[in-house]
């Protein structure tokens, strides 16, 4: 792994074939390395994994090119993904890349309403709730110093909400895969399930009793492997496996 101030990279074991490659945009307060876990899961299924800071300020034209400037040379297929305002970056920056994505990963795509901690919480101990139930991630959180806390209460900047707007007046004709915790006290499902219904070719999977950090709540391996196979099908351009019989409980 190579990290620097502003990117995080995972790359497949020497002597792997290059499967393809996900490039992360983050979300509100998070920094490429919060990714490490999901970065390492996918690089270990041979997938380059690139990680890019975000911030929710920064302009659509600026993350393009920041997306450019990594994807260049990547094996493909190229995968834009995102979480929280790093989705909306993702899906305002698909129509203005270069070379268009060839999918879309979006996580916890925000909604337009203000976030706040319940009243009477402690706003990190809120934050920390919101966010994830995972353990060792709000462990890791808590011990950041790169981790702005607090971050998830600033509302999202309206030029961000307006980019990822206007992309979906012409939305990418790319598959587009949608994850949204189930149980989100930041962005209700149903802002994911109105986006889904916006983007042709969608696919929308809620985690049961998911909280906002989709890639990092304690359903993270579910999580991971579900973005595994369909990154796989993807590659195939369809369905790898016919299951029959009734199913794992």
């Amino acid at each position: 792994m190579t990290v620097a101030l502003d990117t995080a990279q995972w790359y497949p074991a020497e002597g792997l074939l290059h499967r393809g490659t996900v490039v992360l945009l983050p979300g509100r307060g998070e920094h490429p390395g919060v990714y490490e876990r999901l970065g390492r899961r996918l690089a270990a299924d041979a997938y380059v994994v690139q990680v890019l800071d975000a911030d929710p300020g920064a302009s659509p034209a600026g993350i393009a090119a920041a997306v450019d400037a990594v994807a260049a040379d990547t094996p493909a297929p190229l995968i834009l993904a995102g979480s929280d305002t790093g989705a909306l970056h993702a899906l305002a920056a698909a129509g203005r890349t270069s070379a268009p994505p060839d999918a879309l990963l979006l996580a916890g795509v925000p909604g337009d309403g203000a976030w706040s901690p319940a009243a009477g919480s402690p706003p990190w101990d809120g934050e920390l709730e919101a966010r994830t139930a995972c353990p060792t991630h709000r462990g890791r959180l808590g011990a950041d110093p790169r981790f702005a806390q607090g971050a998830l209460a600033v509302p999202v900047p309206a030029e961000l909400a307006a980019a990822a707007e206007a992309a979906l007046a012409a939305p990418p004709a790319v598959p587009v895969l949608l994850l949204h915790g189930a149980a989100d006290p930041v962005s209700p499902p149903e802002v994911a399930r109105a986006l889904a219904a916006r983007l042709p070719g969608s696919t929308l999977a809620t985690v049961t009793d998911g909280r906002h950090d989709t890639f990092n709540d304690i359903q993270h391996r579910s999580v991971a492997a579900l973005i595994v196979q369909w990154l796989e099908r993807l590659r195939a351009h369809g369905p790898l496996l016919t299951v029959e019989g009734a199913p794992v409980v």
